[in-house]
């Protein structure tokens, strides 16, 4: 393995698939609006200072419309115990006028295209239906068939899927022999903090330590990937969530110095630094949310060189581990 650091970025990118459980989307048009309007525009950023990443997209956005979505349906549909997760529920719910209205929020062929052809991204998946691997009723075989439904969408846009991120961090060690059955040799894993144990987790402790996190020095971050000789798959472990924008200026400026701080000791210990977020977390204060970003990145590009940081995406980590 190169002993100079490696920076590596990888985007949940899900539009409403991710959030119709939790959210009202008749508040939320122009919230994923806006989230389209910068995905370009975080691209553009990239491009700008050599940033290479992995887009971990949700299947159903690959489809164009309405016909698609139902063309494409798996031959079985996950059963949660909670019907309100289940997209195919929630979209049965809906008029027909109410579905049309959603389409912005729900396709992105094009925006998958901008990703494809920008220098250094590696589009991987979020599942097809932003599948729920620990949640009750749910089964492997549901799993390895949205799995497969994911994988011959990108196909059919010459994209090979090599590359998972678990919907909601729900990893599941018996799902990862599916995972590369089907040629994924990678998935992003949880953080090795003890409140990232369940991702379920309710308890008040866990949820408070994991806000806590983002602005005080509760663990460390940085770390050297050892691949076990038992692993199915690679399984690259989160550093940081990248938090949307904080009224609270004391809070966005500490969360920044950790950020920032996190990179240099990568750097400076040949270690590999893993920060994620959602495309969609830039959705309330776009603004704010790109002078954010791009202050991280010019703080990487000074670690890149004073230190040789190099930025990867999730699978030319990978291959930089195996070789």
């Amino acid at each position: 393995m190169n002993r100079n650091g490696h920076f590596v970025i990888s985007l949940d990118f899900e539009l409403l698939w991710g959030v119709f459980d939790v959210v009202d989307y008749n508040d939320k048009f122009r919230y994923f609006r806006n989230t389209r309007e910068e995905i370009p525009k975080i691209l553009t950023l990239f491009e700008r200072y050599d940033i290479h990443a992995t887009w971990a997209i949700a299947g159903m956005l690959f489809n164009k419309d309405w016909n698609e979505w139902e063309k494409n349906k798996p031959l079985k549909l996950p059963i949660y115990r909670n019907s309100k997760l289940s997209p195919y529920s929630f979209i049965n719910n809906l008029s027909e006028e109410e579905k049309y209205k959603l389409n912005d929020l729900v396709f992105a062929p094009e925006l998958i295209k901008d990703i494809k052809k920008t220098a250094g991204q590696e589009i991987g998946t979020h599942t097809y239906s932003h599948f729920y691997c620990l949640e009750e009723g749910q089964n492997v075989v549901d799993f390895k068939h949205d799995l497969e439904k994911a994988i011959e969408l990108a196909e059919a846009k010459n994209i090979a899927i090599k590359t998972l991120v678990f919907p909601r961090n729900q990893m599941k060690e018996e799902y990862l022999k599916v995972c590369a059955g089907l040629g994924i040799n990678n998935v992003r894993s949880n953080p090795s903090d003890w409140y990232w144990e369940n991702t379920l987790s309710e308890n008040i402790f866990t949820k408070l330590a994991r806000s806590g996190d983002a602005y005080f020095p509760l663990g460390k971050k940085t770390y050297n990937l050892e691949p076990k000789p038992s692993d199915v798959v690679l399984k690259q472990p989160a550093s940081r969530f990248f938090r949307p924008v904080e009224s609270n200026q004391v809070l966005r400026k500490l969360k920044l110095k950790r950020i920032k701080n996190e990179i240099t000791n990568a750097a400076q210990n040949g270690e590999t630094y893993h920060l994620w977020w959602h495309p969609h977390n830039f959705g309330d204060d776009p603004v704010a949310s790109m002078n954010d970003l791009e202050l991280i990145l010019q703080h990487f590009k000074i670690c890149k060189e004073q230190y040789g940081l190099q930025s990867v995406n999730m699978q030319e980590l990978q291959n930089s581990i195996r070789e």
